[in-house]
């Protein structure tokens, strides 16, 4: 199959791809590189792409904000299936700047969704997000939960999905949102809590928590967001349909960054900061749906994905670590 990745040099959208690519599909990924962490990190991704099937594999400069670019791309190719990726992430970049993600978020997505139902795509599937959420009413959270995004980003992620619902319902292309619990694991974003937590006591700094630390994550490991991503190739049973992808599991951040010391056996002390505006309070995620749909089971709780987080960093410190000192 010919497949598309939205996204494809970022962290999550890499991994996808070298999934794809390892299981002998062809992948185009569309990425402007932005700047929005060290590049070298995305460099990296493509780079890793390269040697898994450099045959099978091409990267296309450019972003999904382009219209024209993306009509190209879809008329070039005969995607048979796209999976989005792209963002602008990041709840507390939104705040500050909140055009750029809705640019992207929202009016990318539709690009993509025009492109794709005029090609004959067989599915799209959309990375969402748990902060579509916002303020909990009950925890865990499942799908029928109301809205109520505390950011503009959660705000863009939420109206990707109802466009996504319409293209499914009126112009008859499959659409999947797939809503992700903070997601982590290798070559994850610099500036990302456990990122930051794990590089700071490696080099004998404490770890900054701002607010009490009392908030918490449900922090989903990649290697199972990458597993519901690729059911979603041999099965339409969740199409049209908004899906958790969670670990089920939940840490409060203090009981993280402690784990981070444990792990690390740096000798530091917790460092704690003011609250960041527009930061969910707690995320818990029930995933019963995603079990029942594509057979959906996590696999690694967040201590021990943690300690691996740790150890592939350790192993790949020389060219990852001044990455994420410098972003």
């Amino acid at each position: 199959m010919t497949v598309l990745v939205t996204g494809g040099a970022g962290f999550i959208g890499s991994h996808v791809t070298h999934a794809l690519l390892e299981e002998g599909h062809e992948v185009v990924v569309v990425d402007p590189l932005d700047p929005y962490y060290d590049v070298g990190i995305k460099e990296r991704n493509l780079e890793i792409a390269r040697e898994i099937a450099p045959e099978r594999f091409e990267w296309v400069d450019g972003s999904i904000t382009d219209q024209s670019l993306v009509e190209d791309l879809f008329a070039e190719h005969a995607f048979d299936f796209v999976y989005h990726e792209a963002a602008q992430a990041g709840v507390r970049t939104s705040v500050e700047n909140p055009l750029k993600p809705h640019e992207i978020n929202t009016t990318g997505f539709l690009h993509v969704l025009q492109a794709a139902d005029e090609a004959g795509t067989e599915r799209v599937i959309n990375a969402s997000s748990s902060s579509v959420y916002g303020r909990p009413d009950y925890l865990p959270y499942d799908e029928e939960h109301p809205n109520y995004p505390k950011s503009p980003y959660g705000v863009t992620k939420l109206a990707a999905e109802h466009y996504g619902k319409v293209w499914t319902d009126v112009f008859d292309l499959p659409v999947v949102n797939l809503r992700y619990f903070t997601v982590y694991g290798p070559r994850m974003r610099p500036n990302m809590a456990i990122t930051n937590f794990v590089s700071r006591c490696l080099n004998g700094e404490p770890p900054v928590i701002y607010g009490d630390g009392q908030q918490t994550r449900d922090f989903t490991y990649v290697e199972d967001i990458v597993s519901a991503n690729l059911a979603l190739l041999d099965t339409d049973a969740a199409d049209g349909e908004d899906v958790n992808v969670g670990s089920t599991d939940t840490i409060t951040i203090e009981e993280l960054a402690e784990h981070v010391i444990d792990v690390t056996g740096a000798d530091v002390d917790l460092v704690f900061d003011d609250a960041k505006e527009a930061d969910a309070r707690h995320t818990h995620s029930d995933v019963s749906k995603a079990r029942e749909l594509f057979d959906y089971e996590p696999t690694t709780d967040i201590r021990e994905g943690v300690e691996k987080f740790v150890e592939w960093y350790e192993a790949n410190r020389e060219w990852y670590e001044p990455l994420v000192l410098n972003s």
